[in-house]
């Protein structure tokens, strides 16, 4: 095992020697024409017009004309696209996109959007009629009436999208990324949600796939938003960009179309949760932050336009700082990390065969812990078509929505309930037999971590990324039985052992401001598919190891052995 260590050293350096410092676009020559005081006019007349832009309401209705108006005043024509959406907590809406194309010299497109809606319990003034009103703003700059000196003809075609379903996931970038004629010639992608919040701007870069905005685009975005304020946008630091390569489910506008290889990063200095929704009214914007992110984002613009060739495609990165990691480089490193694990844990497995000792009942007892978490991810599968927990939706939930804070009380305690009823039974089975020797406990041992190790390449299977969640419980897990008669190390390794999925727990939660209602916001990504059933199986059977390991651990364990 030892010398299985040593192999893990080579991709580290490989790592190490891959890491990268991309440069942005360069910048354009054009100053930037985005008007600071006729952008905060544009964002403080709709949210007080409109206060409620709610999908499917009239309030929705009014400030999509209001937005046609306003382009019109330039010359600008918008086209719509309406549907009909299930939206879970909310219901079946009619939604309504407006598109407005700019033709450049060449078909490649950049994408420019705002969601122009609300969730209706404030005026949205920051979120997002800034970021309506600064779409509105850079349109302008390319208009043929009202303005004084028309830009040049850009490069690049040109497309704003005043989006519906924003405020609730995505659901009108969803649409564009899925059915616009537009969308295979889109090249990158930057959505403007909340401009005008005095909170620091940050980029959100995650997607429902894997895979990471093209590094040029960030670069460019960092430089531009350093230029305007003084120092770069914040992003999530290197640990959650790595849970978020391990748990795709990025939420915002962004998020659909890097599940379509389509570079896209979102601009924002509003929260994901509403909780001060109330309290977005205008005299919460601040004007002179708002006309310096508005400039930002037009030199964005500028510079991707600029580009001789823009860097379409995505690919997994981690960013540290102005420099990244490439994905593959972090894939090799998880992988060679299995071996020293895996060689250890067939030797201890090999050693018992050898020896004569029983297996069956260490395979009997973790058979019967199985089952008890196929019972409980049974209970779940008939939780969501119950409608207890959400399903059926192409967008994950926003973190405010009632389908995450409003859970049926009366659906979960059955589900409760039944899941007690199935470990009952089972523990019944588990507690029967005497306690177990030594020998007994070491098979146990012996059949957890073997089928851990299976777990392990399952996982790289599936999501090699995954395994960020499974490594601190294989090497922890694996010192258990060396230290069988020290209990705080028992304890001590255990923990260890169980930070993996604790760590995406916590990430998940710290993203979105969830509280306690992270758990049940996991189970919602499981029932809506953003976790695919592949690994939903995987983290049962790994339920299943860290229960028998956790009897072990304490001291409960019971070999199961067959009835005569």
């Amino acid at each position: 095992m030892r010398a299985a260590s040593l192999l893990v050293l080579g991709p580290l350096l490989l790592l190490a020697l891959t890491i990268g410092r991309p440069g942005p676009f360069p910048a354009s020559a054009l100053p930037p024409s985005f008007d600071g005081p006729s952008a905060v006019a544009l964002a403080t007349d709709l949210s007080v017009s409109y206060p409620s832009r709610q999908p499917g309401s009239g309030g929705a209705a009014g400030a999509a004309q209001w937005v046609k108006d306003k382009l019109g005043l330039y010359g600008l024509s918008a086209d719509d696209d309406s549907w009909d959406e299930s939206i879970p907590g909310l219901g079946r809406v009619r939604l309504q996109n407006l598109v407005t194309v700019v033709r450049g010299s060449t078909d490649d497109a950049i994408l420019i959007l705002a969601h122009r809606d609300d969730t209706g319990v404030g005026p949205g003034a920051n979120d997002n009629a800034s970021g309506t009103a600064a779409l509105i703003e850079l349109a302008r700059g390319y208009g043929r009436l009202g303005t004084v000196a028309g830009r040049p003809t850009p490069q690049h075609t040109l497309i704003f999208l005043s989006s519906d379903g924003g405020a609730y996931g995505g659901y009108g970038a969803e649409r564009f990324a899925s059915t616009s004629p537009y969308r295979d010639r889109i090249k990158a992608v930057v959505s403007l949600d909340g401009l005008a919040g005095s909170a620091r701007p940050r980029l959100e870069l995650a997607g429902f796939q894997p895979r990471s905005p093209a590094p040029a685009l960030i670069r460019t975005a960092d430089v531009q938003v350093a230029a305007q304020i003084g120092r770069p946008p914040a992003r999530a630091g290197w640990l959650v960009q790595l849970v978020d390569l391990g748990v795709p489910f990025g939420f915002g506008e962004q998020a659909p179309f890097l599940a379509r290889r389509i570079s896209a990063i979102r601009v924002s200095t509003a929260a994901d949760n509403a909780n001060d929704a109330s309290t977005d009214t205008t005299t919460r914007l601040a004007p002179a932050r708002f006309e310096r992110m508005g400039r930002a984002a037009d030199a964005i613009l500028s510079s991707l336009d600029g580009g001789i060739e823009l860097v379409g495609g995505t690919a997994p990165h981690v960013y540290l700082g102005d420099r990244i990691v490439r994905g593959w480089a972090i894939e090799l490193v998880l992988l060679v990390a299995l071996v020293p694990f895996l060689v250890g844990s067939i030797d201890l497995f090999s050693r018992l065969r050898r020896r004569g000792v029983p297996l069956g009942p260490a395979w009997r007892a973790l058979r019967i812990r199985l089952g008890v978490w196929l019972w409980v991810g049974l209970l779940v599968g008939l939780g969501a078509l119950a409608g207890v927990f959400p399903r059926g939706s192409a967008i994950p939930p926003p973190p405010d929505s009632p389908a995450v804070t409003d859970w049926p009380v009366t659906g979960l305690l059955v589900l409760g309930v039944l899941a007690a009823l199935g470990w009952t039974r089972a523990r019944r089975a588990l507690a029967a037999g005497p306690p177990s020797a030594s020998e007994e406990a070491l098979a146990g041992y012996a059949a957890a971590l073997l089928t851990l190790g299976g777990v392990a390449v399952a996982t790289a299977i599936v999501s090699p990324y995954g395994l960020l969640f499974v490594l601190p419980s294989l090497y922890a897990w694996l010192w258990l039985p060396q230290v069988r008669d020290s209990g705080w190390a028992r304890d001590l390794l255990y923990g260890v052992g169980l930070a993996g999925p604790a760590l995406a727990l916590v990430a998940i939660a710290g993203q979105l401001g969830l509280g306690l209602d992270a758990p049940l916001y996991v189970v919602s990504l499981m029932t809506l598919g953003f976790i695919p059933w592949t690994t939903v199986l995987v983290l049962i059977v790994w339920a299943a190891v860290a229960t028998q390991l956790g009897a072990l651990a304490g001291g409960r364990y019971r070999a199961v052995h067959k009835k005569v």
